[in-house]
């Protein structure tokens, strides 16, 4: 209860209330942009969180967080275009409502439905971090290099069509990490000379290079200038009755518990549990046909779900240090920036942070509410804006946050090289959210290892036997690395027997 005061009392300040605030309608104007995410709106705010202090910099990131996976439903609704990924379940349905005259219908359940689920999300996180926690306080250095060489392998595994790339991915990514002077004996690593990166790989600019600037690379070489939308159907955007919101509760509560297991799962994401949530729903309706025709529980369900993933994708990050999806990485990069070492051992040594976000996600999720209604009024007009004026937007801000965060021309350039690199690897089906979290937990993994090595006296397999947390957190690397790579030859097995 004491620690729950202190989270308490971090939030009620106009600093903290202000930035929540601001990260939520940043966060819902992003997601209502097609082509700006909720992961992309976070790196994009990630610099100008240096001056701030370190749970207020979380709180607001928080916020982003919420507010952009909110946000992505609404152009999905009024143009049949997905703001983000995981709104991209919201089409089917919520497009065809609004192309019946339901458009109020489509957008207020929509809102209701993304709070119910951001606010379950962060009642489970509650419930699940605490113990999580406390029984991860007994790891030590060999415990905590499993762990994250556990988060790295399902990071690269799960969600991918192909593991080896994703593992590329992630070596990349640790490869990157290793830039600078050794921790331990200060000794100059793959510095070629150059003083800029005796420091190291800027983070913030490395991060917004491969996220953002890779991604209007993406999309300004398939952009046509002579594509428009036609926004069809009636514009009327008033809202319905009480009564007509709360039939869904069922499918809120179903989609919600959904989210959270996913979003606990690292490397599932919202994507993922949103058209999970919509298959489950569309499979045990007793009219399936419904669905992809304006069927209500078609928004409910994936709002819900990809909602609660918000709270379930931090319970492995703040319990674990595991970043349980692209955005929580960057949260992950924004304690690390801030000088604080993420894990069990936060809810002692900062207990403002994780306590705070618990009581910033439910304040967050209840400003979305309204940050929601004010932007269903002028969605179209965001939704509509230029592709060009937009790209030329995020690179200013890019470059400008690149260089504004400490003052070095040097890091423009690392958001540049990390944007071209971020190109390529999209062209090559390579997972870049892989190597941004190889290079995340490539420190930790270095720093634990080597911290392990010196408690086994040089001894490796001392350190994968050190005890029996080691030696399952092992076998479950492994098996999240082998059985995707089994998969094709087991398929390829049952074709041959059954011809």
């Amino acid at each position: 209860m004491e620690n729950f005061l202190i989270g308490l009392n971090a939030l009620l300040s106009w600093d903290a209330l202000l930035a929540i605030f601001g990260g939520v309608a940043w966060g819902t104007i992003g997601g209502v942009i097609p082509g700006i995410n909720a992961t992309i709106a976070m790196a994009l705010a990630l610099p100008f969180t240096w001056g701030m202090e370190s749970h207020i910099a979380v709180m607001m990131l928080a916020g982003i967080y919420c507010g952009g996976e909110y946000g992505g439903s609404i152009p999905a609704i009024l143009i049949g275009t997905p703001g983000t990924n995981a709104a991209a379940a919201t089409v089917f349905d919520g497009y065809e409502m609004h192309k019946k005259g339901e458009t109020g219908l489509a957008l207020y359940l929509s809102l209701y439905s993304s709070v119910f689920g951001g606010l379950f999300g962060a009642a489970a996180l509650i419930l699940m971090a605490i113990p999580l926690a406390s029984a991860a306080l007994a790891f030590g250095p060999a415990e905590y290099f499993m762990l994250a060489l556990v988060g790295l392998t399902l990071i690269c595994s799960l969600g991918e069509d192909n593991v080896l790339k994703g593992i590329w991915a992630g070596l990349l990514g640790i490869l990157l990490s290793f830039v600078g002077l050794d921790t331990f004996s200060g000794t100059p690593r793959f510095t070629f000379g150059s003083l800029d990166l005796s420091d190291g790989l800027e983070m913030v600019a490395l991060m917004m290079g491969l996220f953002a600037i890779s991604e209007v690379l993406r999309q300004a070489q398939t952009f046509n200038i002579r594509d428009t939308r036609v926004i069809e159907g009636k514009s009327d955007t008033s809202m319905p009755k009480w009564s007509v919101l709360r039939k869904f509760y069922k499918v809120h509560i179903v989609s919600s518990i959904l989210g959270v297991v996913i979003g606990a799962m690292p490397g599932a994401g919202a994507t993922v549990a949103s058209f999970i949530s919509y298959g489950w729903f569309k499979k045990t309706s007793e009219d399936p046909d419904s669905f992809g025709k304006g069927n209500p529980v078609g928004v409910a369900a994936p709002e819900s779900a990809n909602n609660a993933v918000t709270g379930g994708a931090m319970v492995p990050l703040l319990a674990l240090g595991i970043p349980g999806s692209n955005s929580t990485a960057i949260m992950l990069g924004a304690l690390i920036i801030h000088n604080v070492t993420p894990g069990p051992m936060l809810f002692i040594n900062h207990p403002e942070i994780p306590y705070g976000i618990f009581s910033s996600l439910f304040v967050a999720n209840i400003l979305m509410f309204f940050v929601g209604i004010v932007c269903i009024k002028s969605a179209i007009k965001i939704a509509s804006i230029s592709k060009p004026a937009l790209f030329a937007c995020i690179v200013t801000l890019v470059f400008t946050g690149a260089y504004a965060f400490n003052g070095e021309r040097f890091d423009v350039l690392i958001a540049f090289v990390c944007g071209i690199l971020g190109y390529f690897m999209r062209k090559a089906d390579l997972p870049h959210a892989a190597t941004v979290l190889g290079f995340v937990l490539g420190v930790i993994m270095e720093g634990s290892l080597r911290r392990a090595l010196i408690l086994t006296r040089g001894s490796y397999w001392g350190v994968f036997t050190n005890s029996t947390i080691t030696t399952v957190l092992m076998v479950i690397a492994l098996a999240s690395l082998l059985l995707p790579l089994l998969k094709p030859l087991r398929e390829k097995f049952l074709v041959s027997k059954t011809y």
